[in-house]
C-alpha cells in the first residue's frame, strides 16, 4: 500500500494493516499477480511434497505428519506474512530437533512441541524479545548450520544403505550403528540411492547451462531456458515420481519389495483437535507438565532457532527493504499454534523452497495458498501411492538438500578478517556433533559472549611520549574502550606500570578519554585509587576531554583531585605551570644541597658540630 496513505490512517488502523499484512497489498492485487502466484505456488507444492515425506521420516514420525506440517503454515503466512518469497513448512533442521524429542516417545511430543514453539514465539513478539536473536552471531550460525547438515546427512545413510537399526539421533551413535551394520547393506537400495543423488546433482546444475542461439531464435532460447529451469527446480519431485512409478509397475504386490519402501501413509485430511496435553508411553500416563519436563530446553531453543532461520531468509529476499522481525515472530508463532491443531511438527521458513518461490516469479504471499491446496489434494488423493516411494530416494533428496548447507567457504574469509571468530564456529560445530545441537548452540553463544566481553575486561591501551606545541613533554595514554567494573583493576595496574617506566616517571601523564563513553561506580572508585597512586609519587595525572556522562559517574565518589582538561590549549597551560613548579622545586633542592655541603666543609672550624648537623637536618626536611 502507498506509504503516504498509510500515514494518513488512524493509529489503530495502521497497526491493523501492519499486523495483518494481506490488507496492505490485497487492494492492489491483479490478474498478472494471480497468475504468477499460481505458477509459483504449484511449483513449490511439487517441491514440498517429497521433502515433507522425507522430513517426517527424519523426525522419526509417520510420513503423513510431514504433509500435515506442510499446508497450515503456508495458508497462515498468506494472511500475516510480510515477505512474499517465504514458504513455511517442515525443514531439515526442525525435523532433526524434533527427532531428538520424539525418539523413544511418540508423535504427541512433536505436536505439543509445535504448540509450545508457537506460544513462545508469540510471547517473544509481545515482549519484543527478538533482540535475543542478535546474540547468535554469524560464526555461531555457520558452525551450527554446518554441524546439523552433517548430522542430517549421516542420519540418512540408514535409508540410503537399506539398513535397519534404532538410534538416538546423535551423530556419534548413528556413525557407530552404521559401522556395525555396514555388512548388511542392501545393494539395490545403495545403487538406487547413489543414482538418485547423481541425477539430482546433475539436474541442480542443468539450469546453469548456457545455450548459444542466433538473434532470430530469441523465443526458442527463452522456452528452452525456462524448460531447463523448471526441470531443475522440480528435480526432487521428478526423481521421486520416476522411482515410484518404476517400483509400482515392476513390483509384484505378492513378492517382497527389493527396496526399502516408505510404507502406508494414512489417507485423508488430519483431524482438527487441540494439541495433546497428556499422553501414554507404554503403561505410563504422562501429564502436561511431565511432557514439558521431557521436552526440556527444546521448548526455548526450537522457537529461537526457527525465528533465526525465518528472519535470515526474510532478510535474504528483502531486496534492501526493512524486515519487520516482530511481525515475523508473530506470524511464525501463529503458524505453529494453528499447525499444532492439525498434528503438525514445528515449522519455519525453508530457504530452498523460498528460493524456488522467488525464482518462480511469486508476486505476493498468496503463492502459499496454492502450495497449501496442492498438499491438501495430495492428502486426499495421492496417499495410497506414497507407499511405493523408496526410502533410498527420499534419503537422496535430503542429502542433496543439506549437502550445500555446509558453509566451509566462510572459513577462509574469517581467517583473513577475524581469526577469533573461528573459535565459536569450530566450537559450535564440534560440540553439536558430539553432544547435540542444543548444547552446541548454547556453548557457541557462551563463547561468543565471552569474546564480546573480553575487550571490556582487558581494554587495549595505547601510550606514547609526545610534546605540546611549546615543547612540553608528557605521556599520553589512550584506553580503547569504555570503563566498567571488569576492567578497573587492569586499567589501574597497567597505567601505574606505564607511568613508572624508565624515562616516563618524571613526565606528566595524560589519559585520553575520547573512547571512554561509559563508566560505572566501581570504575569511579578505581579512578580515585589511581589518582591517589600518582599523588603519592608526586607524578601529575590529567584526564583529557572526558565524556559528560562519565564525569557524572565520577562525581558520585567526590573526586576532588580529578584534573579535567577540555582542550589542548588548557593542557599546554597546565603543563607549563607544572614545568615551572618543578623548576622552582629543583632550585630549592639545589640550594639545600649547597648549604649542607658548605656546612659539612666547615666541620673543622670553630662552629659547633652538633648545631651544624641540626641545621642540615632541618634544611633536608624542608
Amino acid at each position: 500500500m502507498n506509504i503516504k496513505r498509510k500515514k494518513d490512517m488512524p493509529f489503530w488502523k495502521r497497526k491493523l494493516y501492519q499486523r495483518i499484512s494481506v490488507l496492505s497489498w490485497l487492494q492492489e492485487y491483479n490478474t498478472d499477480s494471480a497468475i504468477s502466484d499460481l505458477i509459483a505456488g504449484i511449483t513449490v507444492g511439487l517441491t514440498v511434497m517429497p521433502q515433507s515425506l522425507a522430513y517426517a521420516t527424519l523426525a522419526g514420525l509417520e510420513p503423513q505428519y510431514g504433509l500435515y506440517s506442510a499446508f497450515a503454515g503456508c495458508l497462515v503466512y498468506c494472511i500475516f506474512g510480510s515477505c512474499k518469497d517465504i514458504t513455511i513448512g517442515p525443514t531439515a533442521l526442525m525435523s532433526l530437533m524434533t527427532y531428538q524429542q520424539v525418539v523413544g516417545r511418540n508423535a504427541d511430543f512433536a505436536v505439543l512441541l509445535c504448540f509450545l514453539t508457537g506460544v513462545i514465539q508469540l510471547l517473544m513478539g509481545v515482549f519484543h524479545l527478538g533482540v535475543l536473536i542478535d546474540f547468535i552471531s554469524i560464526p555461531v550460525t555457520v558452525g551450527f548450520t554446518s554441524a546439523t547438515s552433517v548430522i542430517i546427512a549421516v542420519s540418512q545413510l540408514k535409508g540410503l544403505l537399506g539398513l535397519k537399526f534404532e538410534s538416538d539421533g546423535s551423530f556419534l551413535d548413528t556413525v557407530k550403528n552404521v559401522g556395525k551394520q555396514l555388512h548388511k547393506t542392501t545393494i539395490p537400495d545403495l545403487c538406487l540411492g547413489v543414482t538418485c543423488i547423481f541425477i539430482l546433482l546433475i539436474l541442480r546444475k542443468i539450469k546453469d547451462v548456457k545455450i548459444n542461439f542466433n538473434d532470430n531464435q530469441i523465443n526458442k532460447k527463452r522456452i528452452i531456458t525456462k524448460g531447463l529451469w523448471l526441470l531443475s527446480t522440480a528435480r526432487n519431485a521428478i526423481v521421486v515420481i520416476i522411482c515410484s512409478f518404476f517400483i509400482y509397475f515392476y513390483t509384484d504386490p505378492k513378492d517382497k519389495p527389493i527396496f526399502g519402501m516408505t510404507g502406508h501413509v494414512r489417507s485423508g485430511l488430519p483431524q482438527i483437535k487441540l494439541p495433546p496435553y497428556e499422553t501414554v508411553i507404554g503403561d505410563q500416563k504422562l501429564t502436561f507438565f511431565q511432557m514439558c519436563t521431557e521436552l526440556g530446553s527444546s521448548i526455548v531453543l526450537v522457537p529461537v532457532i526457527a525465528v533465526l532461520g525465518n528472519v535470515a531468509i526474510a532478510k535474504a529476499f528483502a531486496s534492501g527493504e526493512t524486515v519487520d522481525a516482530t511481525q515475523e515472530l508473530y506470524t511464525l508463532g501463529i503458524c505453529n499454534v494453528i499447525g499444532s491443531f492439525v498434528s503438525s511438527m514445528p515449522v519455519t521458513g525453508s530457504f530452498s523452497r523460498s528460493a524456488v518461490n522467488h525464482a518462480s516469479g511469486v508476486r505476493t504471499p498468496i503463492g502459499g495458498l496454492y502450495t497449501g491446496i496442492i498438499i491438501l489434494l495430495a492428502l486426499s488423493l495421492l496417499t495410497p501411492y506414497f507407499y511405493y516411494i523408496p526410502k533410498a530416494s527420499l534419503a537422496a533428496v535430503i542429502i542433496c538438500a543439506v549437502m550445500f548447507m555446509i558453509e566451509y567457504e566462510v572459513v577462509k574469509p574469517m581467517w583473513k578478517s577475524s581469526r577469533k571468530d573461528l573459535i565459536p564456529t569450530f566450537a559450535t560445530f564440534v560440540v553439536c556433533l558430539i553432544f547435540g545441537v542444543e548444547i552446541g548452540i548454547l556453548i557457541g553463544v557462551g563463547i561468543n559472549i565471552i569474546l564480546l566481553l573480553y575487550p571490556s575486561a582487558r581494554p587495549f591501551l595505547h601510550y606514547e611520549k609526545t610534546k605540546t606545541n611549546s615543547g612540553f613533554e608528557y605521556l599520553m595514554i589512550t584506553p580503547g574502550n569504555s570503563l566498567y567494573f571488569p576492567a578497573v583493576d587492569f586499567l589501574r595496574t597497567k597505567v601505574c606500570k606505564i607511568g613508572v617506566k624508565d624515562g616516563y616517571s618524571q613526565l606528566p601523564v595524560v589519559i585520553d578519554c575520547r573512547h571512554i563513553l561509559g563508566a560505572d561506580f566501581t570504575a569511579a572508585k578505581g579512578i580515585k585509587c589511581l589518582i591517589e597512586d600518582f599523588k603519592k609519587r608526586n607524578q601529575p595525572l590529567y584526564f583529557y576531554n572526558p565524556h559528560p556522562h562519565v564525569l557524572d559517574v565520577l562525581n558520585c565518589v567526590s573526586l576532588e583531585d580529578f584534573d579535567e582538561i577540555s582542550n589542548m590549549t588548557d593542557l599546554e597551560y597546565i603543563l607549563q605551570s607544572e614545568m615551572e613548579k618543578q623548576q622552582s622545586n629543583n632550585k630549592s633542592t639545589d640550594l639545600s644541597e649547597v648549604t649542607c655541603s658548605a656546612s659539612r666543609r666547615s666541620r673543622n672550624t670553630d662552629v659547633d658540630e652538633p648545631l651544624l648537623n641540626q641545621n642540615c637536618s632541618n634544611i633536608e626536611l624542608k
